[in-house]
């Protein structure tokens, strides 16, 4: 990607616009991620916010910076403490399990390991250092072991989310308490409860409040001034108005650059969220469908865009991704062994032909210019990528005709490229082509609720009938087949099959058994349940799934 780079632009939830990015320290960035309460397995809101944080994470590696990556852990949690109640676990046992789910998640999707990851419970001195500070400088007042922010005393307070302080959503983490001095007053630090974790500290026993923890972790590992703040949109307001606040009050000079949040995610136009029981795990869609494919169909849609889950758009991202790696394999399938011989005549290496110039060309510039517009991965997915795609297709049917270098030359060139930017998208995996195109077979069959050898046995069927002229037979076993996403392929006089979109799509329904992971249960659509995602979000409104839930 030899093309001139484009000024990179985000959008900055502080000033609601697109500014040009630039860190405080030269070549540097320094990027906090708000991360998961690690209580239960991680679901589809969660899986968008690390997704939409690793494309950012990866294209600024693409742009050479030294990146320090912090996303956290909130292992202690009144949620992680009810949790344990309920199964008898002791809570930070319950939650390490949950993170340990959680990275295993991340790497399916192949997110990125930031460059630390700390937990609440880990960082409990710098939490009550900061407390302490807070409370020194005339911030904070301490009621019988409980430290609330009085968040009267802080002049910007709103500046992030724009709400005034009676729209403090009591009960959301901030807890209704006549001791408070004004009703939005938050909690840094809970007096111990019976039979729940605790700390020592300067105010008696207790645990920290939940804001508290994002200030003094993003302090300890990128000081009170950093690049980027990161998040679900719904973290706006309470959660990253009161961080501003707290690491004001603990220090005047406090101040993140740029403030990023990605969309929610929504079941049929709903909001997504355990509190209301209509949400899907990352490992319930993972054991039908492949990580790859959920990432694609997590960023079809632009970060900042609402994003609504459907079966129909994971069968697209599916064929997408079936797409990519059947092309790139057939491919290396064509080029390997004529490229072997056409390297022992010792013959001068040619330049690439004018189309596979042309070819990469657009796709560069498409690429800077798309991505370095606060990361239009949706423009990306579905143009001069799909144009890369159909020039390697086109290319390998002259290659069967006539064998040339210059040829064999193009389409090298053309893939490579098409990896440098599945790479930058998290698209490509640590396995063969060959390897995840047969894992998206597996996936693909359970779906279909046949084995390989059963879709085998009605292909010697379909033959047979034929042969018998049976073609009323014969076209409705492949009718039959491709309503359950098995497509069947006449090549030469053979037949194979391929995963392909269910020609009756599938749509998904919850079944509420308890407001835990639901089970997805599927049923037959006569029409398609697609919905257009706009590329540009429509605001702020009606969002509350919680990235930290």
């Amino acid at each position: 990607m030899a093309e001139e780079q484009a000024e990179f632009r985000i959008y900055n939830s502080m000033s609601q616009q697109k500014e040009i990015f630039k860190t405080k320290v030269p070549g540097k960035v320094s990027m906090y991620v708000c991360g998961v309460t690690a209580y239960d397995f991680s679901h589809l809101g969660h899986a968008r916010a690390a997704v939409s944080f690793d494309i950012l994470f990866r294209y600024l590696k693409h742009l050479d910076y030294e990146i320090t990556y912090v996303r956290n852990f909130t292992d202690v949690d009144d949620k992680i403490i009810k949790r344990a109640n309920e199964t008898g676990e002791d809570p930070l046992m319950l939650s390490n399990r949950f993170c340990d789910e959680y990275n295993a998640d991340m790497a399916d999707l192949q997110c990125k390991t930031p460059s630390k990851e700390p937990r609440v419970s880990e960082h409990l001195n710098e939490i009550k250092d900061m407390i302490t500070q807070i409370i020194s400088n005339g911030y904070a007042y301490e009621v019988d072991g409980d430290v609330f922010y009085a968040v009267d005393k802080c002049p910007n307070y709103g500046m992030l989310s724009g709400q005034r302080l009676e729209h403090n959503r009591a009960g959301e983490r901030v807890a209704v308490d006549s001791r408070k001095r004004h009703p939005a007053d938050f909690a840094l630090w809970k007096a111990a409860k019976p039979g729940e974790p605790s700390w020592d500290s300067p105010w008696g026993p207790g645990r920290p409040g939940w804001h508290i923890e994002c200030s003094a972790m993003s302090a300890c590992y990128l000081t009170h001034k950093f690049d980027i703040h990161g998040g679900g949109i719904d973290l706006i307001f309470p959660h990253h108005e009161n961080e501003i606040a707290q690491s004001w009050a603990a220090d005047h000079e406090s101040h993140v650059s740029y403030w990023m949040h990605n969309g929610h995610v929504t079941n049929n136009n709903e909001k997504m969220s355990k509190s209301l029981g209509n949400f899907f795990t990352i490992r319930q869609i993972t054991e039908r469908y492949h990580p790859l494919a959920l990432r694609h169909f997590l960023i079809s849609a632009h970060y900042r865009s609402p994003l609504n889950y459907s079966i129909s758009q994971l069968e697209n991202s599916s064929d997408a991704i079936y797409y990519i790696f059947q092309t790139l394999q057939d491919c290396k399938d064509a080029v390997s062994p004529l490229l072997q011989g056409e390297t022992e005549k010792n013959e001068k290496v040619p330049q690439i032909n004018e189309a596979a110039k042309e070819c990469i060309k657009k796709l560069n510039v498409e690429f800077q210019t798309k991505m370095s517009d606060d990361l239009q991965t949706p423009v990306i997915l579905t143009g001069a990528l799909q144009e890369a795609l159909k020039f390697v297709n086109t290319s390998l049917k002259m290659l069967k005709k006539r064998a040339q270098l210059q040829l064999i030359q193009s389409l090298l060139e053309v893939e490579k490229e098409v990896g440098k930017v599945l790479d930058v998208l998290g698209l490509l995996s640590s396995k063969s082509y060959a390897e995840v195109l047969h894992q998206l077979k597996d996936k693909a069959l359970n779906r279909a609720g046949l084995t390989e050898d059963e879709v085998l046995h009605l292909i010697e069927e379909r033959t047979q009938a034929r042969i018998n002229k049976d073609f009323a037979k014969s076209d409705k076993m492949r009718a039959d087949l491709a309503t359950k996403g098995i497509a069947l392929m006449d090549v030469g006089n053979e037949i194979i099959w391929r995963p392909c979109i269910p020609s009756e799509p599938l749509v998904a329904e919850v079944v509420h058994r308890d407001q835990r992971a639901p089970t997805v249960e599927e049923k037959q659509s006569s029409s398609s349940v697609n919905q257009k995602v706009d590329e540009i979000p429509g605001g702020r409104e009606g969002n509350d799934l919680h990235t930290t839930t």
